[in-house]
């Protein structure tokens, strides 16, 4: 990269106005510039993702209610949980294609739009098939809005910043949890109002902030660098030539499906997939379970009581996310960190699922700290490894691979429950799968087959 010093009459915004030469060294306007797309973007995203994550899991504040108003089972209710993931995950790919080809201003805001309509139409459910039609469809609205945004970082941040960029982004699952369940237990106190349930009145008022959402994400989000108003035309080039100089990703010449060519051949990405199935059946086994797990140390508990102590293991999710992705700098801190994230979740499983209710609360929280550390890691190798529609095809097959990990978790769980009796029997079934994700994350390798120079 270029260290000499732009003419003194360097344009310094879109506009084309020109200023006083900028004597600082390109790689610390990068850096520069780095931080105000932080400020600009992220706040969009993360906001987003919250409330993308409040409608996906909101039903785990409803199970009670579902069960008691439409006479659902807690297999139909893990079914229906996981029959969500069958048309996001068959979906994901086409979805991705069509955001790189069509912009993710107008993609990710029609996403928002229809996944937000369908959220609300859950308050009308009335028995089992309606329940499993609404949740499928809600799938097939929200396919592609994770993998679309992982793609869209990849468009700004380079890759020493790139693994704190989407744990920054995956903050919005914590906070969801956080927000989400004692809102929801508020709301779930509503019944009665109006005629209608608590849960009737939680759907309705939780799918609402995604449809007026999509109009902030139509007039505030960028496509790319080139269309950010936001970055003078210096910041753009800076920016364009830091992304470039790292680009060494296998494309593809095809915009459709075709462009899964260089994903399917590459056996790291399989051993991503295989990592990320692990990971995801514990992520949507707590998403969707935890607050019934919670009352069933104590069944006098209210809904927003419940609510609130659900939160607590999401804070603790929180925390990783902020505190721990920044330090996965090199391949062999990513391996350690994922590695020894899943035995981590593992152990505060078995904790929960052997102890007294304020012991199983610390290790559902321990759990909980490393969840998104380790997602955050996993999804800077395909846009390390790809690049162009095979980078937004290859994040988009790995998110759908590890979604069968969705469907499988909370439906195995509903199911042990059921012929168990016992709410946390599938703890046991989540550890196992996490410690075998631990073993293969040993295999990861990095993209040109050297570490990166660690940073501080």
């Amino acid at each position: 990269m270029s260290t000499t010093s732009p003419s003194p009459t360097e344009p310094t915004g879109s506009s084309g106005r020109t200023g006083p030469a900028d004597d600082t060294a390109p790689d610390t306007r990068t850096e520069v510039t780095i931080t105000k797309i932080f400020r600009r973007l992220m706040p969009i995203l993360v906001i987003a993702y919250i409330i993308s994550f409040i409608d996906r899991t909101n039903i785990g504040m409803a199970k009670e209610g579902l069960e008691t108003d439409i006479g659902l089972s807690a297999a139909a209710y893990g079914l229906g949980a996981g029959l969500f993931f069958v048309f996001y995950a068959f979906l994901e790919v086409p979805s991705n294609l069509i955001l790189n080809r069509v912009g993710a201003r107008f993609w990710i805001a029609r996403i928002m739009l229809t996944w937000g309509l369908l959220s609300m139409c859950m308050a009308f459910v009335w028995n089992d098939w309606s329940f499993y039609i609404v949740r499928m469809l809600l799938g097939a609205a929200e396919a592609g809005l994770y993998p679309g945004i992982i793609f869209y970082i990849s468009l700004w941040f380079p890759k020493k910043t790139r693994a704190k960029a989407i744990g920054i982004f995956l903050l919005g699952v914590s906070l969801a949890n956080v927000i989400g369940a004692p809102i929801g237990g508020l709301l779930l106190q509503m019944d009665g109002f109006g005629g209608l349930h608590g849960w009737q009145w939680m759907f309705l008022i939780e799918g609402a902030p995604a449809v007026i959402m999509c109009f902030w994400v139509w007039f505030k989000l960028p496509n790319g660098p080139k269309d950010a108003t936001f970055l003078t035309d210096a910041e753009k080039e800076d920016l364009s030539r830091a992304l470039k100089a790292e680009d060494k990703g296998e494309q593809s010449s095809h915009g459709d499906l075709r462009a899964l060519g260089p994903v399917l051949k590459d056996k790291q990405i399989w051993l991503i997939v295989a990592i990320y199935f692990t990971h995801q059946i514990a992520v949507y086994s707590l998403s969707y379970f935890l607050p019934s797990m919670i009352k069933s140390y104590n069944d006098d508990m209210s809904s927003l009581t419940v609510g609130l102590i659900t939160a607590l293991p999401w804070i603790a999710a929180a925390a990783g996310s902020i505190l721990l992705p920044r330090f996965a700098t090199n391949i062999t801190r990513k391996k350690s960190m994922v590695s020894g994230g899943l035995v981590l979740i593992a152990g505060g499983l078995v904790i929960a699922a052997t102890s007294s209710f304020l012991i199983a609360l610390v290790g559902f929280c321990l759990s909980a700290f490393m969840l998104f550390v380790i997602q955050s890691i996993l999804f800077t190798f395909p846009t390390d490894r790809l690049s162009g529609a095979a980078a937004a095809s290859g994040v988009a097959f790995i998110n759908t691979c590890g979604l069968v990990g969705g469907f499988i978790g909370p439906t195995v769980m509903g199911s042990l429950e059921e012929t168990t009796g016992n709410s946390l029997a599938g703890l046991w079934f989540i550890s196992i799968l996490a410690v075998c994700g631990a073993a293969l994350a040993w295999g990861l390798k990095a993209a040109t087959g050297r570490e990166a120079v660690a940073e501080p």
